[in-house]
């Protein structure tokens, strides 16, 4: 990093879809910059959990830093509140030595999180309780459907499966009085004056990419990393089991771990990463701060990089 460049030294953030290969640029981006990576992907959080999040091993990452990595047990509970908080402590803490922090992941609320300060709303233990006890008597869908009821929107944006985020829309629609959208925070001026660049390819492209990509964490042992995780526990965690990829295979061994049932895990995850990329881009593509990168093009270190050093940061 030149001397001008120390002078803008502000927190560059590299975000998008799945499989849009966020990693190996900000790896390129921080090498050129002398930077640290800041992890912002819910299950790259977990120990163990590796070759289904494609969490870059300690001999790929060219010996730079990498904060926000193996912070949880499986049996924890990864939340957006303790991650912001964490996360914003190793971003000041790269910003005071003088680095250049690179924020890289998909995890759309924990992106906001960190670079629109979101104010959560209050929890209440009981009235958390009786959700998760209505949760237990009627199951997930009828809760979700539930949900559409008292809050079309927070329906819409949460899967009918995420159990934990529709009982915590309820209980905030409930304490709050208002829909589970109010409490988000307004997109304006990022946090640091963070530069925030997107990379995403087209959707044929990206659902081929998705579809290899899957092939090879099943081939590279995916099932063997999950029998791994189950005798620490990951049958009881409220977020690792329900993982793309893990929560599959969990299935898959539920119903004995034959062939037949790997090959539907292995189909089951690749439909269900394409449709949570889908999830991804709405939410992304919203955000008119976001300097788009084609992730099939060339020169997108030097295009990051531009967008970086210039003065329209956040426009």
């Amino acid at each position: 990093m030149d001397a001008g460049d120390r002078v803008t030294a502000r927190p560059i953030a590299i975000i998008g879809p799945t499989g849009t290969g966020k990693s190996a640029l900000a790896l390129d981006v921080a090498e050129r910059l002398g930077g640290e990576i800041v992890n912002a992907d819910a299950m790259q959080l977990y120990r163990g959990m590796d070759i289904g999040t494609a969490k870059l091993a300690p001999t790929e990452r060219r010996g730079i830093p990498h904060h926000q990595l193996d912070q949880l047990d499986v049996t924890e509970t990864a939340t957006v509140g303790r991650y912001q908080g964490a996360a914003t402590d190793d971003v000041e803490s790269i910003l005071r030595r003088g680095a250049v922090p690179v924020i890289v992941g998909g995890s759309m609320l924990y992106v906001q999180s960190l670079l629109d300060e979101w104010a959560f709303p209050a929890t209440d233990p009981e009235v958390r309780a009786r959700w998760e006890a209505r949760l237990a008597d009627v199951g997930v869908a009828a809760l979700h459907s539930e949900l559409a009821i008292v809050d079309a929107d927070a329906a819409a944006s949460i899967l009918p499966t995420d159990a934990r985020r529709i009982v915590r829309a309820l209980e905030v629609v409930e304490l709050t009085g208002q829909p589970f959208a109010a409490s988000a925070p307004t997109i304006g001026e990022p946090r640091w004056g963070t530069v925030i660049v997107g990379l995403d390819w087209d959707t044929d492209l990206l659902d081929e990419r998705l579809h290899r990509r899957t092939a090879t964490m099943f081939d590279d042992g995916l099932v063997d990393e999950v029998r791994a995780l189950q005798t620490r526990g990951l049958h009881e965690g409220v977020t690792a089991s329900r993982a793309l990829g893990y929560a599959q295979v969990l299935a898959a061994l539920g119903d004995g771990g034959g062939v037949e049932a790997l090959a539907e895990a292995r189909e089951r995850t690749f439909i269900g990463t394409r449709r949570y990329v889908r999830r991804q881009r709405s939410w992304f593509r919203r955000d008119h701060r976001i300097h788009w990168l084609d992730g099939s093009g060339a020169g997108n270190v030097d295009a990051a990089l531009g967008f970086w050093r210039g003065p329209q940061a956040g426009a």
